[in-house]
């Protein structure tokens, strides 16, 4: 906690965040049940393939067996998707009637209006200003799903409408976008925040891309000796090496 330096609890978490994200957050549970509802988003577009990549392995003139698992088959066409839907599902089992969140790039927030269509839930995106200039139609996507976007920062909030202040031509950032959404959930009792990477409840919703990949993997009679990913808040290299983890503990 910021403020006490202490171990955040249950309590400083519950004005952003719903209650079964907030268990999933603390649990020590091998493993935790994917509701029936999300699964059957899921099947929309889960599970994804595992494609073998022979043109590269000819290219760089390996004998290795080069696999590559291809999240690009959701409808907003990431893996995002695998922790929006749940984390929608969740917040309007507990009465939540808006979600608040930030995009960079609009991977996150277009993600998260798929994901707040699926279960009824009204979604506001603060998408960095230079990508919202720069990427209209990552907007467009998110906007096709009925998420309400602002250009960040915004006039919609005081931290925003204070940052404009000191220069009106700010071109944003993810830290910014972030202020801007939190205020807007801990400032509406109908509202909460949905974030896209970084905390154990997202990591947890995205280990379906590794369980996925082993069993994939012995259906073609394989075992890997090397995983390698991107990392950028940790969400999809989590989510694909995790569940192999246990083999080497």
């Amino acid at each position: 906690h910021p403020a006490t330096k202490k171990p955040l609890g249950p309590e400083d978490l519950s004005p952003i965040f719903p209650m079964a994200c907030i268990e999933q957050e603390m649990s020590s549970q091998h493993r935790i049940e994917i509701p029936e509802e999300v699964l059957k988003v899921y099947t929309q577009y889960r599970p994804t393939p595992l494609h073998r990549a022979y043109r590269l392995e000819e290219a760089i003139g390996t004998s290795a067996k080069i696999y590559y698992k291809n999240e690009s088959f959701s409808p907003p066409g990431s893996h995002k998707p695998n922790t929006a839907v749940p984390q929608a599902y969740y917040n309007k089992k507990e009465g939540v009637k808006r979600l608040a969140t930030e995009t960079g790039a609009g991977q996150w927030g277009s993600a998260l209006a798929f994901g707040c269509k699926m279960f009824g839930l009204k979604c506001t995106v603060y998408m960095v200003g230079i990508s919202y200039d720069q990427k209209p139609y990552r907007r467009l996507l998110a906007q096709s799903w009925g998420a309400e976007m602002f250009r960040s920062p915004s006039n919609k909030t005081n931290f925003g409408r204070k940052i404009l202040q000191e220069d009106p031509n700010c071109l944003g950032s993810l830290g910014i976008a972030i202020s801007e959404a939190i205020e807007d959930a801990v400032t509406h009792e109908d509202t909460k925040y949905s974030i896209g990477s970084v905390v154990n409840h997202v990591l947890l919703h995205q280990t379906i891309v590794g369980l996925e990949v082993e069993k994939q993997l012995q259906k073609a009679g394989e075992k890997p000796d090397i995983m390698i990913g991107c990392v950028g808040g940790g969400s999809n290299f989590s989510g694909f090496f995790l569940p192999f983890v246990p083999r080497k503990l």
